[in-house]
């Protein structure tokens, strides 16, 4: 599919990105920028890297698709970074889990270097580091593009195909569309769990020797990087709080129930999520 891909930070994410473009056959070369040296070491003789390098000007020279897999807090300084660097206008992507800053700040900054379009597949983990790498990560996982009236046609389709060629369900919505979308399905669900297990650390600290399964696997996300997480919420403030107002509102609903002693009204909310859940 390409002489070149490039792929800047080989965290989870960017590894298994790479992993999976080498089983796939979608580039002849990778090559991979990493921040530290230990990270570019530990890329030595594998097979789904022939280029680690601390480097951005290196590991950008000659690529023809360009992948930033880094927190979503530092894509757009990448960008800024990479567009000098940059020859033949080639396509430039991100992972990020936030789109409309991102597509913003970054079709601004490589306008005269690059293509850009928003990617976010949505395949993360509440693990972190090539360590977890894992070829079929993106298998059978929803993958949004995110194209504005900027967006260059060409390289819409190209990143479309390629997201699909990794195994990819490929879901086209407008950056601002997508950060709505995500705030209900993604954030909002990170912080509730998180907030649940906040909540239990002061109330039952001791909940780990009474739960059983299913307060581990409600909070399971919650064990995600804080960091990461902060500056994903950060760019996405707005939406996320209209998406936990409307939850308080569907808590008071909850509440209300029980006070009332509204068993119909408990057993309805009941049911929706369970039919709701069934379809996941």
């Amino acid at each position: 599919m390409f002489e070149q891909i490039t792929i800047i930070a080989p965290g989870l994410l960017g590894a298994s990105l790479a992993m999976a473009v080498h089983q796939r056959s979608l580039a002849k070369r990778i090559a991979i920028q990493a921040r530290r040296q230990e990270a570019v070491d530990a890329l030595a003789n594998k097979a789904w890297c022939q280029l680690a390098t601390t480097d951005l000007a290196a590991a950008t020279q000659d690529a023809e698709f360009v992948v930033i897999c880094s927190p979503v807090d530092s894509i757009p300084k990448l960008a800024a970074q990479i567009a000098p660097l940059l020859t033949g206008k080639p396509i430039v992507t991100d992972v990020g889990s936030v789109k409309g800053e991102i597509t913003r700040s970054c079709q601004a900054s490589l306008a005269s270097a690059a293509r850009f379009v928003g990617s976010h597949p949505m395949a993360g983990s509440e693990k972190t580091g090539m360590q977890h790498a894992d070829p079929d990560l993106f298998q059978d996982r929803t993958c949004f593009v995110t194209p504005n009236a900027e967006t260059d046609p060409d390289a819409l389709a190209k990143t479309t195909a390629f997201w699909r060629a990794i195994g990819s369900a490929v879901v086209s919505e407008a950056p601002d569309t997508h950060d709505e979308i995500v705030a209900h399905v993604s954030h909002l669900p990170h912080l509730l769990a998180s907030a649940l297990a906040s909540f239990l650390a002061e109330r039952r600290p001791d909940a780990a020797t009474h739960c059983g399964k299913g307060l581990k696997d409600t909070t399971r996300i919650a064990a995600g990087d804080p960091a990461l997480w902060r500056a994903i919420v950060s760019q996405n403030r707005h939406e996320i709080r209209r998406a936990l107002d409307a939850f308080q509102d569907h808590l008071q609903t909850l509440s209300a129930a029980l006070a009332n002693e509204d068993d119909f009204i408990l057993l309805q909310k009941l049911a929706d999520g369970k039919a709701f859940r069934d379809k996941l």
